[in-house]
């Protein structure tokens, strides 16, 4: 049984689209999740407030 081989610039053609999708894929999922920025008020809460437990 005779396999046609692809010829090595269609590997580097297929490779360099996959990788360009990927990074692209990678890209807008991590900038499309922003988290709002801590703001003062935020920390001073945090850092006020005591932790009671109760046991």
């Amino acid at each position: 049984i005779y396999f046609p081989q692809m010829a090595p610039i269609s590997w580097l053609s297929l490779f360099t689209i996959f990788s360009i999708t990927l990074l692209l894929f990678n890209f807008f999922n991590y900038f499309s999740f922003l988290l709002p920025s801590p703001s003062s008020q935020t920390s001073k809460k945090i850092s006020q407030t005591s932790l009671n437990w109760k046991w």
